[in-house]
């Protein structure tokens, strides 16, 4: 019916329709066969005639009526946030009538892509406009196809929709938790601005900061004996922990950072932890190099400084996807040892199971002691810590609170192990990690552990 009368019925026209249909089987009952037949249907013909020639009128007197939809600058998408979508309606003047316009919108959101609601609708006087807003919320990241968008305007006569679309396809993608990154960088500038400055701790560090005279209680070792002499009286260096060091952050995208965590990839959350930590070392002055490996290291941005140098790490990080391959943790800190000679930070974000299966990675970890500064950080299954701590009704439930509990037992056995390697450790729940990646490195820079 659609394609042949190019418009769609309303309620209103099915209605009437409808009606016909059932005064024409009543002329039918009254009025003897074979003549009540005839006359019935010819009844219903010519009723069923006039209403969708109606419609149809209405139909195309609407187009001289037509609202002006448009979609507001998509941008760039943040995975795990609820993002929004603004779509503006304008109602054009006409000819001085004014009387109000029935709409009914769907965009074109792809279908991977969880969006509400999934029909606008509203009414509009002509000669004015207005905005709507809906949220989209990735659990991928990657590109998506948006589609145009289908619009409806039911005519003046209420009997019928007209519909077009709107060509505003485009495609957009969708990066890690700009949201978040963007809530870190306001935090971050409060702090260096003082509006949350921690106290700064003196007289330890590697970077001189000035002289001043010596009081009771401070470390005789830093007495500067030449200045001393000079002023003749007891003067010490105070230091400061250094501002630029390095930090090296090296992901894994291997096959434990595929499984599903909420609804998104471990991986997701260890690339959010990932660039929330680039974004603040970086603006505490030290440079930051990024790795990202599974048989190989198949991703290397070398340490640099600055915000650009952020966004160069943003734009290429993006685009990585986990893969089921066994990472290569050995090769992955080879690499980085033959690439950085000075002292550094070195982050591994990846997962532990239990002792055994991650052999590899206490072996890797190890060689970079003492050197470097290993500091292993993992994204626990908060499922986990949920069935473990569940009070078990029946012989499934204990089960699972038995496997849960010797999983935990397992991850601390290695946690452990590492430990008396003199390797720092952060075990956080996945959807926790970037906080508490963040405070742990700000911890780190101020005890001077670098």
């Amino acid at each position: 019916m659609t394609q042949i009368f190019n418009f769609i019925p309303s309620a209103k026209t099915l209605w009437l329709l409808a009606s016909g249909g059932l005064f024409s089987t009543i002329i039918a009952v009254l009025i003897p066969a074979p003549q009540g037949i005839g006359i019935a249907a010819l009844l219903t013909f010519a009723w069923y005639f006039v209403v969708l020639m109606l419609a149809g009128i209405d139909a195309g007197r609407s187009k001289a009526d037509r609202v002006e939809v448009s979609r507001g600058e998509l941008g760039k998408l943040s995975i795990g946030r609820d993002n929004p979508v603004t779509i503006t309606i304008q109602a054009g003047e006409n000819r001085g009538k004014s009387r109000q316009l029935s709409y009914q919108i769907c965009d074109g959101v792809p279908q991977d892509l969880p969006g509400t609601p999934q029909l606008i609708a509203g009414i509009l006087n002509t000669g004015n406009s207005e905005s709507t807003t809906y949220t989209v919320h990735p659990y991928r990241r990657g590109e998506y196809e948006w589609q145009g968008i289908q619009v409806r305007q039911l005519g003046a006569w209420g009997l019928a929709w007209q519909q077009w679309r709107v060509d505003t396809a485009q495609t957009v993608a969708v990066y890690p938790d700009l949201v978040g990154l963007k809530s870190l960088s306001i935090r971050l500038a409060l702090q260096s601005t003082g509006a949350m400055r921690q106290n700064r701790k003196r007289g330890i560090g590697t970077e001189f900061s000035e002289l001043r005279e010596y009081n009771v209680g401070d470390d005789p070792r830093s007495i500067d004996w030449k200045a001393t002499a000079r002023r003749n009286r007891p003067l010490i260096r105070v230091l400061e922990p250094e501002q630029e060091q390095t930090v090296i952050i090296l992901l894994d995208r291997g096959r434990l950072m595929t499984a599903n965590i909420q609804g998104y990839k471990r991986f997701d959350f260890g690339l959010n932890a990932t660039l929330s930590l680039a974004l603040t070392a970086i603006q505490r002055g030290d440079r930051v190099g990024v790795g990202v490996f599974d048989r190989y290291l198949t991703t290397w941005i070398p340490p640099q400084q600055g915000q650009n140098h952020f966004s160069r790490i943003l734009d290429r990080a993006s685009r990585i996807q986990p893969e089921l391959l066994e990472p290569d943790y050995l090769g992955a800190v080879t690499n980085i040892i033959k690439q950085q000679s000075r002292r550094a930070l070195v982050v591994i974000i990846t997962d532990i199971v239990d002792d055994i299966a991650s052999a590899e990675l206490l072996t890797a970890l190890g060689r970079l002691t003492p050197r470097y500064l290993p500091f292993c950080v993992t994204l626990r299954d908060p499922q986990v810590d949920l069935r473990a701590c569940e009070l078990a009704t029946d012989i499934p439930g204990a089960y699972n609170q038995a496997v849960a509990l010797d999983l935990i037992r397992q991850r601390e056995l290695a946690f452990a192990n590492l430990k008396r390697k003199g390797v720092l450790v952060l075990d956080a729940p996945a959807n926790q990690i970037s906080d508490r990646l963040v405070d742990r490195y700000i911890q780190i820079k101020a005890r001077n552990q670098l």
